[in-house]
């Protein structure tokens, strides 16, 4: 005699054999293909009951009835069959496998992911079809200052589920298939504005008609001038509340470091003998722990560390307010907001201005791309775009090539 119990949302199959109860979950919460299993399983306990078909000693008999008598024991290892089964496997990976900051973000992913295609869907199930309701769902949620989400980050989201299931789930057998996230569609791209100076975006704001959304790229697109640098820098020496805050943003302004690259920095990496500063990276090279660039160490730069360092709480990070006591990155960002909310440097909105400030004045100044990519680490021609028409003498020597002698 067999039957089927719903346990939570699941269905088990019970059997009663030659004096056995056995139970086993179908690993399903779909009424139809819990009644197929069902049909399969007393199909096949007639077959045994009529002599047609023979048991194995020691056989799994769940197994083998549901497999129609091709398996006679359960797999070694049971694949994980539910979205939230996956990612419960995924998350038991030890520390160390990838930055903390990684984990992190795709913990969101996996989040959202969970929220909207529900813990509970099979693997199995989830189609490309899924995965656009999952894209054209996402799209329509509001993100941070009520914007809709960027099609950037529903990109991320689907890949985080992409790199999980293909780099990690198949080989290991707990897929079957490689994710079915090829052909989806996503809304058209925004591409990010230039990089511009204070002035440019405030007289563009100034002219007026653009959304809440529309100045905040602007203000995410600006760089500060060489002048509006050292005014900075005198503000942030006078004002900053802890004495580490100052050589970082020195650091971060005539490096064009990016905050984690900075949070990372050791003492030994400043080589004052040679003028040449290394800068820890981790985008580069996925299958490294960590690369390495070089970058020239400024006469700002090197008299700021070397006054820093003879005060320094001690440890082997460059910047820390213990010692060896690595910076959390919800730190830096709270004391940057700290130092510059209640000041004219409110509009600056991160770190990352300071690189753009940077890598802008190189481009202004007419250094090699070549020069600029190997300080700053660039990798794409997307983030190239956004500064190369900063290159004044050679746009107006290519134009000149054109229409003659520019003015």
């Amino acid at each position: 005699m067999a039957w089927l119990e719903k346990r939570g949302s699941r269905y088990h199959l019970n059997l009663e054999f030659r004096g056995q109860h056995l139970s086993r979950s179908l690993r399903t919460t779909d009424r139809k293909e819990a009644e197929g299993c069902l049909k399969r399983a007393e199909a096949n306990l007639t077959e045994v009951e009529r002599g047609r078909l023979a048991i194995p000693p020691g056989a799994d008999i769940v197994v083998f009835l549901l497999s129609d008598g091709d398996a006679a024991c359960r797999p070694a290892y049971e694949s994980p069959t539910s979205l939230k089964e996956l990612f419960q496997q995924y998350e038991a990976l030890p520390d160390g496998v990838k930055e903390r900051n990684t984990r992190d973000t795709e913990r969101i992913h996996l989040k959202h992911l969970l929220r909207i295609l529900g813990g509970q869907t099979l693997i199995g199930s989830i189609s490309a079809k899924i995965l656009q309701c999952y894209v054209d769902t996402r799209a329509q949620e509001d993100g941070t200052r009520g914007n809709p989400i960027s099609d950037a980050t529903i990109r991320k989201e689907i890949g985080t589920l992409s790199s999980i299931w293909n780099r990690w789930a198949l080989p290991r057998g707990l897929v079957q298939l490689p994710a079915p996230t090829k052909g989806l569609i996503y809304r058209k791209a925004k591409a990010k504005p230039p990089f511009q100076t204070w002035e440019q975006i405030e007289r563009q704001i100034k002219r007026g008609g653009l959304s809440l959304s529309q100045v905040a790229d602007l203000w995410g697109s600006m760089f500060l001038t060489l002048a509006e640098i050292d005014e900075l820098l005198a503000f942030v020496r006078e004002t900053a509340a802890q004495q580490w805050i100052y050589p970082m943003f020195v650091f971060a302004s005539h490096t064009g470091a990016r905050r984690s690259e900075i949070m990372r920095s050791q003492i030994d990496d400043f080589d004052f003998a040679t003028g040449m500063v290394t800068l820890r990276e981790k985008k580069k090279d996925r299958s490294k722990e960590v690369t390495f660039r070089f970058v020239p160490i400024s006469p700002v730069l090197r008299e700021t560390m070397v006054t820093w360092f003879a005060k320094h709480p001690g440890g082997y990070l460059t910047i820390c307010q213990e010692p060896s006591c690595p910076l959390k990155p919800q730190t830096a960002h709270h004391f940057l907001r700290w130092t510059l909310d209640e000041s004219k440097w409110k509009p600056i909105r991160g770190w990352h201005a300071l690189r753009h400030s940077f890598c802008s004045n190189c481009a202004l100044k007419g250094l090699d791309q070549r020069i600029i990519d190997s300080w700053m680490g660039h990798q794409t021609e997307e983030m190239r775009r956004r500064y190369r028409h900063l290159f004044p003498d050679h746009q107006q020597q290519a134009m000149s090539l054109v229409f003659g002698k520019t003015v």
